[in-house]
């Protein structure tokens, strides 16, 4: 996984994808508790950086929808 970027350097697939992979490495368990709180670290970050591409998403869908109310 190529956690050296920053989550909110990301494309949103991108940061999906990496998100799934910590899920899957968490629950797949074999991890120390170290790497367990760094994954879930990253996770938290991830998901942050996600929930973020998908309100401005959100913003512009809401004011192309103003835009066009007479």
């Amino acid at each position: 996984m190529a956690d050296d970027v920053a989550p909110d350097q990301l494309s949103y697939e991108e940061a999906r994808e990496q998100l799934v992979e910590v899920v899957r490495t968490l629950e797949a368990g074999g991890t120390t508790l170290e790497e367990s709180l760094a994954l879930w670290e990253r996770g938290e970050a991830l998901a942050t950086a996600c929930q973020g591409w998908l309100d401005g998403a959100r913003k512009r869908l809401d004011e192309v929808v103003e835009a066009d109310r007479p």
